[in-house]
């Protein structure tokens, strides 16, 4: 069994990113890459630019000083000119993006020159100005993003410029999500001795902005373990990681620690030493199938999914854990003995700022913080915190 309670929120957060091995990649069509994360390196197919490129509307001219005489013209995607090598006093039209003729000197913009029938005159632009060189953003062959990175729109572009169709990706690891409770109601205000369920709305959107895809949502009561443990092999089934929100303790209803021992799993993290969240837990069955445990409560349950639940995400896809920021912390926070107290923030680019509402129950601060700060037990006002950003 992993360390117990010893453990720290960066320390877990390591911990979890190491223990994923990458889910295997597959070629997915760049029409439905975005979102998803590079198992490979971006690489080029050809020299960016193909050719020398003209980067200005204007006229390709000759060696040597004007006037220069009009041969004709080039336009993009019209082809290469057909012509003779550009020779001094020669000048050729040209649109941004032809292919420069060989022998061009520069290109002169289409606003520093005047025509007068067919010739152009105006100022000697430096060699090579306005061109652009095969080959000069890339060679063939390089390696321009590296394997870990997730697909946004510029690298869809980037991609379709180097001349792929499909790229080798990861896919957004399925997640299964088992709400318990038997507290719990699911529509409309809170009845006497019940409480609404955040949890079951809080999570599909909060796993899709870590990187997952949610396959389901189940709401388990609080029973001992034969129907949730049945719930919990049906979610492995077509899920490659299930979150169990509750049940995480050492309370008579919490039942997910005895299933675990029962299942054989392996234990990666037992209990993190942070205040919300110390029951939370990581641990994988012996089919390769991952669980995590969060506590019940709304906010704590939502740290903890940052602690474990996001890195083990990231390492599934082959994405790098994300470095904490380390920003000057400034307010009267209390800290806590033992324990890193995760506290929600504010953050104006320079100074981090508490926002309170933040017991382990309320989301009040959290739904409006740009982060947790990871506050220590021996911090003091002013001084840095990591910051697990919620708007990354």
């Amino acid at each position: 069994m992993a360390d117990h309670v010893g453990l720290r929120t960066r320390c877990s957060r390591e911990l979890a990113h190491q223990a994923a091995v990458p889910l295997p990649a597959r070629d997915v069509p760049l029409t439905r890459a975005a979102g998803l994360t590079l198992a490979d390196g971006l690489r080029t197919r050809q020299p960016l630019p193909g050719f020398d490129t003209a980067a200005m509307d204007g006229y390709a001219i000759g060696p040597g000083p004007g006037p220069w005489r009009l041969a004709g013209t080039v336009r993009a995607g019209g082809g290469a000119w057909p012509g003779p090598p550009l020779g001094p006093a020669a000048a050729v039209g040209i649109s941004t993006g032809a292919p420069v003729p060989c022998g061009a000197h520069a290109v002169l913009p289409l606003e520093h020159a005047v025509q007068e029938g067919t010739t152009v005159r105006g100022p000697l632009p430096p060699e090579g100005k306005h061109i652009r060189r095969a080959g000069e953003d890339a060679p063939a062959g390089a390696c321009l993003v590296p394997a870990g990175t997730r697909i946004g729109p510029a690298l869809l572009g980037l991609a379709a410029v180097c001349g792929h169709d499909t790229l080798p990706l990861r896919p957004r690891p399925r997640v299964s999500a088992l709400v318990t409770g038997d507290e719990l109601i699911h529509t409309g205000p809170r009845a006497p001795g019940r409480v609404r369920d955040a949890l079951g709305s809080l999570l599909p959107p909060l796993i899709d902005t870590l990187g997952g895809e949610v396959t389901d949502v189940h709401h388990v009561p609080d029973r001992p373990a034969g129907p949730r443990a049945a719930t919990v092999r049906r979610t492995s089934y077509n899920a490659d990681v299930t979150v169990v929100t509750g049940s995480t303790s050492v309370g008579p209803t919490d039942q997910l620690r005895a299933l675990l021992a029962d299942a054989g799993a392996r234990w990666v993290v037992d209990a993190v030493a942070c205040r919300p969240g110390q029951p939370q837990l990581l641990a994988q069955l012996p089919g390769g199938h991952w669980i995590v445990g969060l506590p019940g409560h709304p906010y704590a349950a939502l740290t903890a999914a940052h602690t474990l639940l996001a890195p083990l995400l990231a390492g599934l896809t082959g994405h790098p854990l994300p470095a904490l920021p380390l920003i000057p912390l400034t307010g009267d926070i209390r800290t806590s003995p033992g324990r890193t107290r995760l506290i929600p923030v504010t953050w104006d680019g320079t100074t981090a700022h508490p926002v309170g509402g933040h017991r382990p129950a309320f989301l009040h601060g959290a739904a409006f913080a740009d982060a947790l700060a990871a506050v220590a037990p021996d911090w003091r006002s002013g001084e840095p915190a990591p910051l697990i950003l919620l708007t990354a």
